[in-house]
């Protein structure tokens, strides 16, 4: 009897966290929340179309069914702004931005700080981030000696390093960006991911409690911040300042009432751009290399394709239209590990959802982590598979049931911004160096703000031939 040939050996699956195990009491979700907003959830979300979930003092439904999530963000937003129980733990740091704002105050923000992220001004900040890409593959280069190195806190500094030479043309090494960047770093360890006021229906009134850690790291990114934007001011008054994305902002007004940003709501703006442009781009970034040093073969796509895109001696902002892997490559790791796992947005009157009554002031999640894995509309939901945007099935859940950056009015301002960055800093990485798996060191994704690995991102670099293999 013959035998049969032994399957083919299966690609490695990116990790998933376990799903939580049963039901559990509030105080217990609670606890399994504040650790990890990803565990604490059943496997069942990820088919179900929508969950419902109860507590002593609201009600929250989380909805996965394509039509819903199109209602609410595209179709009805203004019928479900966002919920200010976001705004509990997030205060200290982000005042009145955009970010959590509703209603007419958002609207207004969002009117003077759109134009900034035209497409036309994309292209006026392409040679900083080129030049923080540059940077960034500078930087890596004394770590290239397969030693094990934690790549999460490198992408983040590329990323902050973007942040401050489009913001306010500075690098990362000025005095005052190394100080933002680095008490940024001590507000993440010691900001909560669930603050008292976002499970309890406390009355305004009430005082907010948070940590002496956490209001001191704020205040003093506040003030930071606050001086950088207070000379713009001046530089802008004195018709001196640089043509970079805070000039944009500070000098367009509102082409309905001709008001423009203040400092103070500047300050607020600017803390908003850090935290979403900075942190989810750093997310993304280190999961890319992570599943690229997964998926070796990819990887050599991206670096082929890198050394044929980029001439040696000039920058183009036309390269980033010839880095469709790279792009693929980035919007999977997006896909698997969305840096933002879910949005919550409350409804402002009684609704019917699936049958179900939803009352007022329900609060309404979507998990782009459970929509994005989700059973009943991605082919093989957990794998990593750059390809499938080529697909029917990818294109389709692409228009469908693709919200890294959320969608509709609310859509992030900055999502062109970093469809160029990501994919830029992917390619200028991987064609200098390769990127290996720390065997003893395997990644577990864990979400608080945004979905990081649990204990880091651990990898190994190499130097490559620029010229090739």
């Amino acid at each position: 009897m013959t035998a049969l040939p032994p399957d083919p050996p299966q690609p490695p699956r990116p990790p998933k966290p376990p799903a939580r195990v049963g039901r559990v009491s509030l105080w217990r979700y609670a606890r399994l929340f504040r650790a990890d907003i990803l565990s604490a959830q059943p496997a069942r979300l990820y088919r179900a179309w929508m969950a419902e979930f109860r507590t002593p003092f609201f009600r929250s439904y989380m909805c996965n069914q394509p039509e819903l999530v199109d209602l609410v963000l595209r179709k009805r937003p203004d019928d479900f702004p966002k919920s200010d129980r976001i705004r509990e733990g997030l205060a200290p740091l982000l005042g009145n931005s955009v970010f959590v704002t509703n209603g007419e105050t958002w609207k207004r923000q969002r009117r003077i700080i759109d134009p900034a992220f035209e497409g036309g001004r994309l292209r006026d900040v392409f040679p900083a981030m080129w030049d923080a890409g540059q940077a960034a593959v500078a930087r890596l280069a004394p770590l290239a000696g397969g030693v094990p190195v934690e790549i999460e806190a490198q992408t983040s500094h590329a990323a902050a390093d973007v942040i401050f030479r489009t913001l306010f043309s500075i690098p990362i090494e000025h005095q005052v960006a190394g100080q933002v960047f680095e008490t940024f770093r001590e507000h993440q360890r010691a900001q909560p991911v669930l603050n008292l006021g976002a499970v309890l229906p406390l009355p305004k009134w009430f005082p907010r409690f948070h940590s002496r850690e956490t209001r001191r790291t704020a205040r003093k990114i506040r003030t930071l911040i606050t001086q950088l934007t207070a000379e713009r001011m001046r530089a802008i008054e004195a018709e001196r300042a640089p043509d970079d994305l805070a000039t944009k902002i500070m000098t367009t007004p509102d082409p309905e009432t001709g008001e423009r940003f203040g400092t103070d709501e500047m300050v607020d703006q600017v803390a908003i751009f850090f935290l979403a442009g900075h942190e989810t781009s750093a997310s993304a970034l280190a999961w890319s290399l992570y599943l690229l040093a997964m998926h070796p073969e990819w990887q050599e796509r991206v670096a082929d394709e890198a050394r044929a895109a980029f001439d040696p001696e000039k920058v183009y902002f036309s390269t980033v239209s010839k880095l469709r892997v790279s792009r693929d490559v980035f919007r999977e790791a997006m896909r698997l590990y969305p840096p933002v796992p879910m949005m919550v947005r409350e409804a402002t009157c009684p609704e019917r959802f699936r049958d179900r009554d939803v009352p007022k002031a329900s609060q309404i999640v979507l998990s782009p982590w459970h929509l994005h894995r989700h059973e009943r509309l991605w082919e093989r939901p957990d794998a990593f598979d750059p390809a499938r945007f080529q697909t029917e099935n990818g294109k389709t859940c692409l228009r469908n049931a693709y919200i890294p950056f959320s969608a509709g009015q609310r859509v992030c301002p900055g999502s062109g911004f970093a469809m160029i960055e990501g994919p830029l800093i992917l390619s200028m990485l991987v064609r200098a160096y390769r990127f290996d798996l720390v065997a003893e060191r395997p990644a577990m994704p864990v979400a608080h703000l945004t979905v990081r690995g649990k204990d880091g991102i651990w990898l190994r670099i190499g130097k490559r031939d620029p010229a090739g293999p």
